[in-house]
């Protein structure tokens, strides 16, 4: 599907909310770093992506990696990861309990 002319990949909604995340504030896509497509989430990956693992390196956090369902900016990992729950561009709120899975898509410190 083509959401802000990007290809989002799996079943999901204009905002890229999909079936295992979709409450009013889940609207953002991850950029996977092991096939380097964009999904809604990590249960959509293992369904529709490449069947590997991999996340992102604390080296490759100025990569943009992450799609704003709202407005369509891709941001940075760090952008995303600093953001405090919002989009900076468009100020759409984000979830925050996707912070409680950010271990699925990037390095995080121990």
């Amino acid at each position: 599907m083509q959401i802000h002319g990007f290809t989002i990949n799996g079943a999901m909604d204009n905002e890229t909310r999909c079936k295992h995340y979709h409450s009013e504030l889940d609207r953002v896509a991850i950029k996977f770093y092991c096939c380097g497509r964009y999904f809604p989430c990590i249960q959509c990956h293992n369904e529709y992506g490449c069947g590997e693992k991999a996340v992102w390196p604390r080296d490759d956090f100025s990569e943009k990696a992450i799609l704003c369902g709202n407005c369509g900016t891709e941001l940075t990992v760090n952008d995303y990861l600093n953001c405090q729950d919002q989009c900076p561009v468009c100020m759409a709120n984000f979830n925050p309990g996707c912070s409680l899975h950010a271990h699925f898509y990037f390095e995080m410190e121990n």
